[in-house]
């Protein structure tokens, strides 16, 4: 199917409540496929890789209201680039990286969104925060001047069960850290992939990262 039926399809799927949004996972996604998936409706485009990102963000510097989120693993040589050039960054998970960004978005008109990554599905090929170290690293993100403390984010267990639990797990996570008041700012959950999406909305999630659904697995390996 081609990009605008894929979306459609999706968008059928979407329950019928406000706030979602859809993060087209754009890594290894030509730069004209993202401005005919800007024509369609989609502003949100997340990005795995430093390089590649910037030179489609050159490419389609034309495009208006198109909002850049970082969603790979966080270098430190490179969060110096990644705070200047992505108005989110999903994938904090120390206090280390958040004090980088903090420090090279020093300047800018606008405050930079972050998202902790949480390692909820507790396997080893995948990073973020141990959920017992949650509560001090928001701690110590909402102290940064730079930067906008606005959720959490996790990738969970390919086990459809275990997938469950950790949905339940983060769901009930966010909304301990909202509940604590400390953080005003706190409004994305940002949980589910092309395969289980609509089990993360059913979990509360906020925004889901949507590749292969959209634009065909011979772009993604999974997202």
């Amino acid at each position: 199917m081609s990009l605008a039926e894929n979306l459609a399809q999706v968008q059928r799927a979407m329950p019928a409540r406000a706030a979602i949004t859809l993060l087209a996972v754009s890594k290894r996604v030509p730069a004209s496929v993202l401005r005919e998936a800007h024509a369609l409706g989609l502003r949100h485009f997340g990005e795995n890789y430093l390089q590649e990102a910037l030179e489609k963000q050159a490419a389609l510097q034309d495009l208006e209201s198109i909002c850049w989120h970082f969603i790979g693993q966080i270098q430190r040589n490179k969060t110096g680039e990644i705070a200047r050039q992505f108005d989110w960054v999903e994938s904090v998970d120390r206090t280390l990286i958040a004090q980088r960004l903090n420090a090279a978005r020093q300047g800018a008109t606008t405050k930079l969104n972050v998202l902790i990554e949480v390692a909820i599905s507790a396997e080893d090929s995948k990073g973020g925060c141990p959920p017992e170290a949650l509560g001090e690293l928001a701690d110590n993100i909402q102290a940064l001047e730079h930067l906008r403390l606005r959720g959490l984010m996790a990738l969970v267990h390919p086990d459809q069960h275990q997938a469950r639990s950790n949905f339940a797990q983060m769901q009930s996570l966010f909304h301990m850290l909202q509940n604590t008041g400390k953080y005003p700012d706190l409004d994305t959950l940002s949980m589910g992939t092309s395969e289980d999406y609509i089990q993360a909305l059913a979990h509360g999630a906020t925004e889901v990262r949507l590749g292969t659904i959209l634009f065909g697995s011979r772009h993604q390996e999974r997202s």
